[in-house]
């Protein structure tokens, strides 16, 4: 993985994010270079000099994306207004959870990625799904010029991305031009559910994927018999734990298998592995809406997988890296062993020689989303050829 800040794993995971997301190496470099001391100082100091080293450059992005847009400059504005969101959200996801104006940060991000969508991808427009007695915000990005229904994949975040870091990889777009719609969530405990709403995460993800279902199943141009789900870094709990208990799911990624997620949590407290953000148990218990770590370690306990994969009867991809430093490479292979239900689950281990190795392949995301896409393309194509045979049997039968 590359690493601009030696020795500092938390700092070179946001830096690599950034650039396998669409950011600029130039304009990575100018928020880097000045705050390189800083970086030596750990994972949590100096977090709020990186924000205001990438928020100057933020600004003057916005800047030119302003004078881009003045001068009738739209597709290019809208995607440089993309790249100053991508490098605000990725400063953002830093911060503490009580740091000052993180909410109006994080509304500016909102605000970059609107206009983004207005004026450079006319694809994909901000949605809210029903939930409980409020919603939970998502964007919706559907393909381009598809006759008929389409199929539509559920993503789900992990601990601390966003949707807009959902968006940002691209994911969206390759699946999109592969004729298949993404609805990305943020999900109790993340982004726009957790920092504007105060929704916290919870162990029955099944309620939030009935939540999705119940959404897309409104929409006349989705196929509501091809709706799958798509979890990276903690979604590889979320998102199998859902598909496990919510039938109307038609298959499932884990990308990033989250196995045992509070075994994890044990290893963290010991020092053991790498942690994905800086004032990290500051960060996860606001996510689960916990004040004390004892208690919040014996909760954790139960965000497992041991039981439940099992309960997994669609067609199941565990996507890994095998030096993710953060999650073990054996809960990959747990998960495997165990998903025995599921009609076609494979196992796809993500090496160093080609790329991929790191946590949720971020050293080569664009790699992993591939492989991701082909394989939900692939199987969305085989669920149809498998409806079509079952339907021209069934009017045989009746002739």
């Amino acid at each position: 993985m590359f690493e601009y800040f030696p020795g500092n794993y938390v700092w070179n995971l946001g830096v690599v994010a950034t650039l396998n997301s669409g950011g600029y190496i130039d304009e990575v470099d100018r928020a880097c270079r000045p705050i390189r001391d800083a970086a030596t100082r750990g994972e949590d100091a100096g977090t709020e000099e990186f924000l205001a080293s990438w928020t100057a450059v933020v600004d003057d992005l916005v800047e030119a994306a302003d004078r881009n847009f003045t001068q009738g400059h739209a597709r290019t504005a809208g995607r440089t207004y993309a790249r100053a969101a991508n490098y605000l959200v990725n400063a953002e996801r830093m911060q503490s959870a009580d740091a000052p104006d993180r909410n109006a940060i994080y509304r500016r991000v909102l605000d970059l990625m609107e206009r983004s969508f207005e004026l450079a991808d006319p694809l994909t427009r901000k949605v809210t799904i029903p939930f409980r007695d409020t919603t939970l915000p998502a964007y919706f990005t559907r393909p381009a010029d598809v006759d008929g229904t389409t199929p539509c994949m559920i993503m789900w975040n992990g601990l601390d991305s966003t949707k807009e870091h959902m968006y940002l990889s691209g994911f969206c777009h390759e699946l999109a031009r592969r004729g298949i719609a993404t609805l990305m969530v943020d999900c109790p405990g993340s982004g726009e559910a957790l920092r504007l709403q105060g929704l916290t995460a919870q162990i029955a993800t099944e309620e939030w994927a009935a939540a999705c279902v119940d959404y897309l199943e409104t929409i006349d141009t989705i196929d509501n018999d091809r709706i799958g789900l798509v979890g990276w870094s903690l979604g590889g709990y979320y998102a199998p734990r859902a598909a496990a208990f919510e039938k109307r799911l038609a298959l499932c990624v884990a990308w990033g298998a989250n196995h045992d997620w509070g075994k994890v949590q044990r290893r963290r407290v010991d020092r053991e592995g790498e942690r994905p953000v800086p004032h990290y148990w500051e960060h996860v218990m606001w996510v689960w809406g916990h004040t004390d770590l004892d208690e919040f370690l014996d909760f954790a306990d139960g965000v497992n997988l041991d039981g439940v994969v099992e309960n997994i009867t669609v067609p199941f991809l565990i996507a890994h890296g095998e030096n993710d430093r953060q999650i073990p490479v054996e809960y990959a292979h747990r998960s495997y062993e165990q998903a025995t239900a599921s009609p076609k689950r494979q196992l796809r281990i993500f090496t160093a020689d080609e790329g991929g190795a790191e946590h949720v392949g971020l050293d080569h995301l664009p790699h992993v989303s591939d492989f991701v896409a082909d394989w939900v393309t692939d199987t969305f194509t085989e669920l149809a050829a498998t409806t079509q045979r079952a339907t021209t049997f069934a009017g045989n039968q009746g002739g």
